[in-house]
């Protein structure tokens, strides 16, 4: 009779270590989702800031660009760009453009020989001029700020040079 006992109740000293078990395993998985989560989380905004950081550089690109292809070097000035970097007609970025600085000018040897028809081109003497623009880009949704600096080569004459260029040839 007593071994009937003793199988009707097997692994009374184990009561309950399943539960604890689980609940171990449960925790532990709970653990490695909010980690995924958490990291996914982080790649993600990582991600975010350097697409939001390219397109800030490619649109103060863009605006160097604009001003380089006018003719800057008449009267340089600070100035502020709208930039849409997705063709849909609305802003995306604005972009400010510093004074553009003339950094220094190299006089360009004029031929030894002028022919007689070109006299008038030979007389000046023309001056490769080299100059720095900036532009910064601030956005407040993303919070990004970013500054391009570009050089920039322009041939002047004589006299376009001693208006806008205050630096001494070199």
């Amino acid at each position: 009779m007593s071994s009937m006992v003793r199988g009707s109740r097997p692994g009374r000293g184990q009561r309950g270590a399943t539960l604890v078990v689980a609940l171990i395993m449960l925790t532990l998985i709970t653990l490695l989702v909010v980690n995924a989560f958490t990291l996914s989380s982080s790649n993600l905004k990582a991600v975010g800031n350097m697409q939001a950081r390219d397109e800030a550089i490619a649109a103060a690109n863009q605006a160097i660009e604009l001003v380089v292809s006018s003719s800057f070097t008449d009267a340089p000035v600070a100035q502020e760009l709208n930039v849409d970097m997705n063709k849909d007609g609305a802003t995306d970025y604005t972009v400010s453009i510093a004074l553009p600085k003339c950094v220094r000018a190299i006089e360009v040897p004029n031929p030894d020989k002028c022919e007689e028809n070109l006299k008038a081109l030979c007389a000046e003497n023309n001056w490769y001029t080299e100059w720095e623009l900036q532009a910064t880009v601030g956005d407040t949704a993303s919070g990004t700020s970013v500054v391009v600096h570009q050089g920039v080569r322009a041939k002047l004459s004589n006299s376009q040079k001693t208006a806008v260029c205050a630096t001494p040839s070199t």
